[in-house]
């Protein structure tokens, strides 16, 4: 059996994903253009960077954004725990049921 390794932190979206993603997003904020000015603003910009930059420089970068993602998620929780006291059951099955 031919074993694969899985490593979370590299991507394996492609720019055109990205991109998708960064629409999806716009459109959301686009139902509120008021209250999301500035988020659609940066987001744009986002977006164009991703237009802009070659795929291996794609690749280094949102391969560090994702690696740090999943460390900010947790240090984020762990900040939330200290400061509300929180139900750690309840906060993993938020984490785990978030979609």
């Amino acid at each position: 059996m031919k074993k694969t390794s899985f490593e979370p932190d590299k991507l394996a979206l492609t720019k055109k994903d990205i991109i998708d993603f960064c629409d999806r997003v716009l459109e959301k904020w686009g139902k509120n253009p008021p209250e999301n000015a500035s988020n659609i603003l940066a987001m744009n910009a986002v977006k164009t960077s991703v237009v802009w930059t070659d795929d291996e420089s794609l690749k280094a970068i949102w391969n560090e954004i994702i690696s740090w993602t999943f460390e900010l998620l947790y240090e984020n929780a762990l900040a939330q725990g200290k400061d509300n006291d929180a139900d750690w059951s309840k906060v993993m099955k938020k984490i785990k049921n978030k979609k």
